[in-house]
């Protein structure tokens, strides 16, 4: 789920951390007030990239990213905002300050970031250098941002959400769409606090040009955030989310119906404890939803200190078994697994069935009682297209009300759009864009205002502004199926490339693939 392609850098970059800054405590704690403050690097653009050219890892990461143009300060931040229940806690983000030359310096634009999934409690994207040994997968991403992005003259502002490092929520409101597009916003307030203006003293402050971009769970962040930002009157320059699951209901009807994703008993379980907190209807008890081997602490397991291979392995969650093989009624056999699943490649059938054995996770009951709800109250996406698009009009079962709840058919983009993503995602299905797109259309959106961006696509022309997307993508994936050939796979390297799409592939091109459509800006 994470962009484990990167690991391997961090080791290099112990000599790098420092750790200075101002802490201010406060009794109160208001919507983006600054809590506290602490630099944890500082790093020139020279020394950024002799560490990126140490490794394997860094080497691929700098040929997608580019050279650094930038030294770097990356601040960690602690401020105030809320939960899911609206009630009042406080969340973390890095501040990434760029500096050095006339394209470093002085005014720049700024960025507002939002992370993928993680099921690391402390996860940390400013703590580049991995201080905290476990926080690879923060590290590994903070370092993408910080080259992709900050390196090249960003400001950054990147949250690492309530519910993980330096916050006191006990829980994390996973795709909670107001209260996400809230903790970035306020990541945002006391970022520019930390900052300072033009007027600070300092040598590089915002130009006025302000663009949001996240992938995976955060693609679906940074969609609802600009929402949020153009709701409050706030202009975003333009925006660029990569694999979101930003048509919720049609998500998680397509969950329930045998679309199995990979990852799905962490996502399910991080949802579930999330819409509980948020409306308190999702179960009456954990039992309802989950098998009994589960009920036993799941409301508090993620986020969590213990990796997720060591929860899987004392048998907290099953690995990929979400449902039961047996069929919760006969009329959907062919639904578990799916036999011609809707909306996804057929190279993702096989990949659904994994999520179907023993040692399930969700009983039957649950699974049988939206699979219902579905037939009578059908989203508009999903299995069949209407003309609109929309989410089901009336969902009966608590779950699928919230899904649509937090679904992001509901707006309409006043500023510029890319939806990034990779067509045969087996974590979050590419349908997604295509939805969102259809719907905004529907809704009359100037077609200029939206771009949808397959990079597993070919090239389209001489002129094709994404050529160098879709090549890099085409000859990375070329080169992970060659190398696991190599080792020993005999299947042409297809699992290897359908284990490594969405986190390893598609996630660090469609970053890149962010940075150009801004530059058009």
């Amino acid at each position: 789920m994470r962009l484990t392609w990167r690991k391997g850098i961090i080791g290099v970059m112990a000599c790098c951390a420092l750790t200075t800054g101002a802490f201010v405590q406060s009794m109160s704690v208001g919507r983006g007030q600054l809590l506290d403050q602490k630099t944890t690097l500082r790093i020139s653009a020279g020394a950024l990239a002799n560490l990126l050219t140490a490794t394997d890892a860094g080497r691929q990461l700098m040929q997608v990213a580019g050279t650094p143009a930038c030294d770097l300060e990356v601040v960690y931040v602690r401020y105030g905002t809320i939960g899911g229940a609206n009630e009042s806690t406080n969340a973390s983000a890095a501040l990434m300050i760029p500096g050095g030359g006339p394209a470093c310096s002085g005014p720049r634009p700024t960025m507002l970031y939002a992370h993928g999934t993680t099921t690391y409690r402390n996860f940390n994207i400013a703590d580049l250098t991995q201080t905290d040994k476990s926080n690879g997968d923060g590290a590994s991403e903070g370092l993408a941002v910080a080259a992709m992005y900050a390196a090249q003259g960003y400001i950054v502002v990147a949250s690492n959400y309530a519910g993980y490092s330096g916050s006191d929520l006990a829980y994390h409101p996973y795709l909670n769409a107001v209260q996400q597009s809230a903790d970035m916003i306020d990541s945002l307030t006391a970022g520019r606090v930390a900052m300072g203006g033009a007027n600070s003293g300092k040598l590089t402050w915002e130009n006025g040009k302000l663009f949001v971009t996240g992938y995976s769970q955060g693609g679906y962040v940074a969609m609802a955030t600009q929402r949020a930002l153009q709701a409050a009157g706030v202009n975003v320059t333009a925006a660029s989310m990569g694999s979101g699951p930003y048509a919720l209901g049609a998500t998680g009807d397509a969950l329930v119906a045998g679309e199995v994703d990979i990852g799905s008993t962490v996502f399910t379980t991080l949802v579930a404890t999330s819409y509980q907190h948020a409306y308190g209807n999702v179960y009456g008890s954990p039992g309802d939803l989950y098998e009994p081997a589960y009920v036993p602490g799941i409301e508090q397991l993620l986020p969590s200190l213990t990796s997720i291979d060591v929860l899987i392995g004392k048998g907290k969650l099953p690995a990929a078994t979400l449902f039961s093989l047996t069929p919760p009624a006969p009329q959907f056999a062919s639904l578990t697994p799916p036999t011609s699943p809707p909306l996804v490649p057929a190279v993702l059938t096989p990949v659904f069935a994994l999520g179907f054995g023993n040692g399930n996770l969700v009983r039957n009951a649950y699974r049988l009682s939206m699979l219902q709800d579905e037939l009578v109250n059908p989203d508009g996406a999903f299995p069949n297209t209407t003309a609109a698009m929309a989410p089901a009009a009336n969902p009966a079962t608590p779950l699928r009300q919230a899904f649509k709840r937090n679904d992001m058919r509901n707006w309409t983009p006043s500023s510029p759009v890319q939806l990034c993503g990779g067509y045969a995602d087996p974590t979050v299905f590419f349908f997604n864009a295509t939805i969102q797109q259809a719907y905004w259309k529907n809704a009359k959106v100037p077609a200029k205002l939206t771009t949808v961006l397959d990079v597993d696509a070919s090239i389209i022309g001489a002129n094709d502004p994404y050529a160098a997307v879709k090549q890099g993508f085409a000859d990375a994936k070329a080169a992970l199926a060659a190398q696991a050939v190599a080792g020993g796979a005999t299947d042409g390297g297809a699992s290897a490339v359908i284990e490594a799409y969405h986190s390893g592939l598609v996630a660090p091109f469609c970053m890149a693939a962010a940075r150009t459509f801004f530059g058009n800006f």
